[in-house]
């Protein structure tokens, strides 16, 4: 009995363990556990002509390699750094009076650079990638605010809508991210590391199409068109524009 209490004892301070930061203060929640694609089956409906614009040339803040967000030359978030990274030129996007950064350890925070007070903390990340010890999290695709979403893809096969106020899940999807994402509702169009283009519908996360178009750092969207590695795709079916 003494060795099965000791056990249940050791698991259950495991599994508390496994909801608080051992670096980063406060609460942590893993938002990713889906296994699969949720799949729309339907084309994607109302396609705007343009996108979401993205720009974020107003926001003062900058980031460095190591996690660290600067005002100037005060820091207001201290991450934690790792040598394990992906080369990026990655910007914290500012959201009324917080500032939103993805990390190349894998999270999204929010943070009050008046008082340096972490709003939360979100993964965006397939908890599995870090049993291996050497997974490459990156967060290297600009992140995008809209409305009270906040948008982000890492290199660590999640692809998630979070809460803006909270940090809470909305959904995430299975596909790696390293280039920029382009948000165009109803739908969000994303180019995965494996060279796959996906249509993501922005209220569940669901696929309406996929297409191998091929490695590329960069897609555009205009008047319901998707350009990836030089191919043209129809957004709302996925199918090839002759």
């Amino acid at each position: 009995m003494r060795r099965l209490a000791a056990a249940s004892l050791i698991l259950l301070t495991i599994g508390a363990c496994t909801k608080h930061d051992p670096i980063l203060p406060g609460l942590r929640t893993s938002i990713f556990d889906e296994n699969q694609f949720l799949r729309a089956g339907v084309d994607v409906p109302a396609l705007p002509q343009a996108a979401v614009t993205a720009e974020n040339t107003d926001c003062p803040y900058r980031q460095d390699s190591s996690n660290i967000i600067w005002d100037g030359d005060k820091k207001i978030f201290s991450g934690f750094p790792t040598s394990n990274s992906v080369k990026s030129a990655q910007q914290p996007v500012c959201a009324g009076n917080y500032v939103i950064a993805g990390l190349t350890t894998g999270e999204v925070v929010k943070v009050n650079p008046r008082n340096r007070q972490i709003a939360w903390i979100a993964d965006v990340f397939r908890p599995s990638n870090m049993t291996g010890g050497a997974s490459v999290l990156d967060i290297v695709a600009p992140v995008i605010v809209n409305g009270d979403a906040v948008y982000a893809g890492g290199m660590g096969d999640a692809f998630c809508r979070i809460n803006l106020s909270n940090g809470n899940k909305k959904w995430c999807a299975p596909i790696s991210v390293s280039a920029p994402f382009i948000i165009a509702p109803p739908a969000a169009f994303v180019m995965g590391t494996n060279g796959t283009l996906y249509a993501v519908r922005l209220s569940d996360g669901a696929v309406h199409w996929q297409r191998d178009v091929g490695k590329c750092d960069r897609i555009e969207y205009k008047d319901s068109i998707v350009t990836a590695c030089r191919k043209k795709i129809n957004a709302a079916t996925g199918e090839p524009v002759k």
